[in-house]
């Protein structure tokens, strides 16, 4: 085959993929991911891949999003916190996204509306608490998050962003975004900021920098993280992410075990590969910097956690985090 052969059936390949689940990756970080070869953890997850296709396995909603959708972008699960997805728009289209399906398909789970938002917190006082997430809430201009800021002051405590864009167009995290966090942070009890990173080489120099403008609010910064399989399923990878994360003020927060998704379930590995994973993060970092490992099921009950290392059960029987059991007695 000729190199311009190659290269045209590769472009039909990837047109292929990308009539089903779109790609959409920023100039300036597709310039980033050029230095690293295709099989390099950032490109897997990001560049379109055939293993996408034709996979019988993995659900199109796979944490239960729909059960607890209450219309208008509202996700309400947890009986003082919902969801809110003011945008269906993403800085960038990760190739694992549990949202892979209703964002393609343009799902009416993400119609969002600020006036449905109001009227379900008034009807629903016990909810403290609003996470901004979608898409990507970062997406919205500063006015329009100010819009919505507007719109929750004296209805919830605590605000949350769930958010990939400061590592993938880091400089959306400038002087008058950090003004606007400033501006708000005396109207709410806490303003919350999970970034989602998977990898240390997301965290380049530039990520870096701009991160730790955030360290002039008073914001409490977490990050949220995939696990992956070939991508981020070592000892070794995890560790120098959650600790470069924890030398830059950021607290490594939630470590998800992969979702079931339709599309995506080339990156799913055994729940027993991941509990033996996070035992020997156990042994290798300090427990302020150790995230919670979780797992979000898909009969929509929420998060969980996956890995319960040394479970005492009523009975005095101690299961450590080799599922060895044995006895136990005061």
């Amino acid at each position: 085959m000729s190199l311009q052969e190659e290269l045209k059936d590769k472009f039909l390949i990837k047109n292929q993929i990308t009539d089903i689940y779109p790609q959409s990756i920023p100039a300036s970080f597709n310039n980033y991911l050029s230095k690293f070869d295709n099989d390099h953890p950032l490109n897997r997850q990001f560049q379109p891949s055939l293993e996408e296709l034709n996979q019988e396995d993995g659900l199109y909603d796979p944490i239960g999003d729909s059960i607890h959708s209450k219309g208008h972008g509202i996700i309400h699960r947890y009986k003082n916190r919902l969801l809110f997805t003011p945008t269906t728009v993403c800085p960038i289209q990760c190739r694992y996204c549990f949202r892979k399906n209703e964002l393609a398909q343009k799902d009416e789970l993400f119609q969002s509306s600020l006036s449905a938002l109001s009227t379900y917190l008034e009807n629903n006082p016990e909810i403290n608490e609003v996470i901004l997430t979608g898409g990507d809430p970062l997406m919205l201009s500063d006015s329009k998050l100010s819009q919505i800021m507007n719109h929750l002051i004296g209805k919830i405590k605590y605000l949350r962003l769930h958010t990939r864009t400061p590592i993938i167009i880091p400089k959306r995290i400038d002087n008058r975004f950090i003004e606007l966090i400033k501006k708000y942070q005396n109207s709410f009890s806490v303003i919350t900021m999970a970034i989602h990173t998977n990898h240390a080489d997301e965290l380049s120099d530039e990520v870096i920098e701009h991160l730790n403008l955030l360290n002039e609010t008073k914001a409490n910064l977490i990050s949220q993280t995939v696990l992956l399989r070939n991508v981020n399923d070592s000892v070794d990878s995890l560790c120098e992410l959650f600790e470069k994360l924890s030398t830059n003020k950021i607290r490594p927060y939630y470590l998800h075990h992969p979702d079931k998704v339709k599309g995506a379930m080339h990156f799913y590995l055994k729940i027993e590969t991941g509990r033996k994973l996070y035992g020997e993060l156990r042994d290798n970092l300090p427990g302020w910097m150790l995230p919670h490992y979780v797992i979000d099921p898909a009969n929509g009950k929420g998060k969980t956690l996956a890995y319960n290392g040394e479970h005492l059960e009523f009975s005095g029987t101690l299961i450590d985090r080799f599922g060895s059991k044995y006895s136990y007695s005061d």
